[in-house]
């Protein structure tokens, strides 16, 4: 039987990529074993198929077409308790899960390590991973039922997001509540479709993109811990949204009510260059297609009223079906290529930096899942109250951004409480997730933000 060298090398040959043993002569013991075990785990069958592929595109063949939304303001008062009460009632019997993308690190941010151990600032100094986990430690001490949380890491930060939970004590959910999988990795091509070395001894590799998350579920057991609960509805989420309402009640009921196997949370797209996708239909189905990917002239069409006809902003935020999942574990989404600026290590041996981009990356998006369904559910929100991204150091998406958005949302709450305006006035207000969800139960904290009386005074 050939040894695991011998495989490795024939493996590379059929395929053409025997550069990456070039420097094989020159390793440790450890370093070989460490080389071999990444090419025999690497699908060349699929990196052949992908390498011949273009950029993923709307195209001019596809047609595009605006897709309905429902309004939650437009909803009278009725409809929208009614499915408030329908989303607790899912909560309360334990058929609600959260799912959040959490592969990335901080290091656009200036942090080191992964960007949901991230502090935005906040007078709190919590990091994205535990405002998230307070507001599902909120809802399920309300719901008297624990709403299980899935961890979606990256090979990059798993060991390090793992040990983060641990040392805050899962910040008060409970260890069995929590539970972490890693998203699968390709390889980064150069432009004649070789793969890369990061390092002598090691691949260049890169996560593959959140289109992996339901078929990385299944294969760490995370879909049968799902099935084992009786979860009925996965909602997913990006770990980077400072505002986000993590297994909101309230789409919850909306997505039961409608009941496709998808709904979306959407807000307004107010400026045409803004870098979110759109929520629309192509071709007949519901689909995302991303700002770079969309022509202009869609772009910039108005509607009647003289608003963006292309307008209901993508935010990743989205309740799955559990059995749409289960369905559609292993669907072959497309692949979605970015042309980089790749490190790597050249026939020398030397690593260089390139100053253009010289290499790509493959990716699949989640919502490439949506043309799997016939309809989807559209729920139109307002963006104050729900989007606050952190994707940049500062300006626009950044950490101070955010806070603007989170102290403006926690001082209207306040305001809806009945608290006056100028007791508020230049306060930054931080309400921690465990007091408030959503801006309920606020009332009684109105005496605490009164001035206290001077000695001697009632």
């Amino acid at each position: 039987m050939p040894s695991e060298r011998e495989q490795a090398a024939a493996l590379l040959a059929a395929y053409g990529q025997e550069q990456l043993l070039r420097f094989y002569p020159q390793l440790s013991a450890d370093s070989r074993d460490k080389l071999i075990r990444e090419i025999l785990s690497l699908d060349f069958e699929l990196i052949k198929s992908i390498a011949h592929n273009g950029p993923s595109a709307a195209g001019d063949d596809a047609v595009i077409e605006p897709v309905q939304a429902y309004d939650w303001d437009k909803f009278d008062s009725g409809e929208q308790r009614r499915f408030e009460r329908k989303g607790w009632e899912l909560l309360r019997q334990g058929k609600v899960g959260a799912l959040v993308v959490a592969g990335g690190q901080g290091s656009r941010l200036g942090h080191e390590g992964p960007k949901g151990t991230f502090d935005i600032g906040l007078p709190s100094h919590k990091s994205l991973f535990q405002l998230q986990a307070e507001r599902l430690i909120n809802l399920s001490a309300r719901a008297g039922r624990a709403v299980p949380w899935y961890i979606m890491t990256s090979p990059d930060n798993h060991a390090e997001t793992v040990r983060f939970f641990k040392e805050h004590d899962h910040f008060g959910c409970a260890p069995d509540d929590c539970f972490f999988f890693e998203q699968a990795v390709l390889p980064a091509l150069d432009v004649h479709g070789n793969v890369l070395l990061a390092a002598k001894d090691r691949i260049n590799l890169a996560p593959s993109g959140n289109g992996d998350c339901f078929a990385a579920l299944a294969r760490s057991g995370g879909l049968a811990d799902m099935k084992r609960r009786g979860v009925e509805w996965l909602f997913y989420y990006n770990v980077d949204n400072a505002l986000i309402k993590v297994a909101d009640p309230l789409f919850v009921g909306v997505a039961a009510h409608f009941n496709n196997p998808i709904a979306t949370k959407v807000i307004e797209k107010t400026d045409p260059a803004e870098k979110v996708g759109i929520v629309c239909l192509k071709n007949g189905r519901p689909a995302v297609v991303e700002y770079t990917e969309i022509a202009d002239s869609l772009r910039h069409e108005a509607d009647v009223q003289g608003k963006l006809k292309y307008r209901l902003a993508n935010l990743s935020i989205q309740l799955f079906r559990t059995d749409f999942i289960e369905r559609h574990t292993n669907a072959q989404l497309p692949f979605h290529i970015a042309h980089k600026k790749i490190p790597f290590i050249d026939e020398t041996g030397a690593l260089i930096a390139p100053d253009e981009p010289n290499a790509y990356k493959f990716e699949r998006h989640h919502f490439d899942f949506f043309p799997l369904a016939d309809h989807i559910t559209v729920l139109l929100m307002k963006r104050e109250s729900e989007f606050a991204p952190i994707k940049n150091k500062a300006g626009e998406d950044s950490p101070e951004s955010a806070r603007r958005m989170l102290f403006g949302l926690h001082r209207s709450w306040l305001l809806a409480a009945g608290v006056p305006a100028e007791r508020l006035k230049d306060r930054e207000i931080e309400i921690s997730p465990l007091v408030s969800y959503a801006g309920e139960g606020l009332e009684h904290f109105k005496p605490e933000l009164d001035p206290k009386p001077e000695p001697g005074r009632s």
